[in-house]
């Protein structure tokens, strides 16, 4: 027996009719074909599945989709806005912060929520956030550099618009 679920998902609503037991990573990637969300190993270890819950990085493949129900999820879907790359995909892109992109949208995804708590973290804090999310390939030191590439671009931008109002006061 399914139970109605009314998720909003990269900022669209999304009702769907589910099985109770029904991993929140299978709900994304089957009933909504959103396939940036990696499945890797099914116990938490990777992080490859890791979406934003209400704005928390979640590992998708140890939560329910009824668990979502009323919640906003974010998934590395949502990160380009009009064809034009988040400051942390570009980052990644820019510092070689990625290999085999397996692991990425979950790496992207951390550091979205990272940055969105320290603006301007050390590269501990760095590598402590993104702990829970294993790469194979690229050793983290491009990772780092893309989190602190992404933070110094968000920064800037940030400060634009305060610039351009400062100067038309004058």
């Amino acid at each position: 027996m399914g139970q109605s679920i009314t998720v909003t998902v990269n900022g669209e609503k999304k009702t769907a009719e589910v099985e109770p037991r029904l991993l929140l990573v299978h709900f994304l990637r089957e009933k909504l074909r959103l396939t940036g969300t990696h499945i890797g190993c099914d116990t938490t270890h990777c992080g490859a599945c890791t979406v934003l819950v209400d704005g928390t990085p979640v590992k998708s493949c140890t939560m329910l989709a009824v668990q979502a129900d009323g919640q906003q999820v974010t998934t590395v879907e949502a990160l380009a806005a009009s064809g034009t790359l988040h400051p942390i995909q570009a980052a990644f892109k820019q510092e070689h912060g990625l290999q085999c992109g397996f692991c990425t949208p979950g790496m992207m995804l951390t550091s979205v929520a990272l940055l969105q708590e320290k603006p301007d973290p050390t590269d501990d804090e760095i590598r402590w956030a993104l702990s829970g999310n294993i790469c194979r390939c690229t050793g983290y030191m491009n990772i780092v550099k893309a989190v602190k590439s992404a933070a110094a671009q968000m920064k800037a931008s940030a400060a634009v618009p305060e610039a351009a109002t400062a100067s038309a006061r004058s």
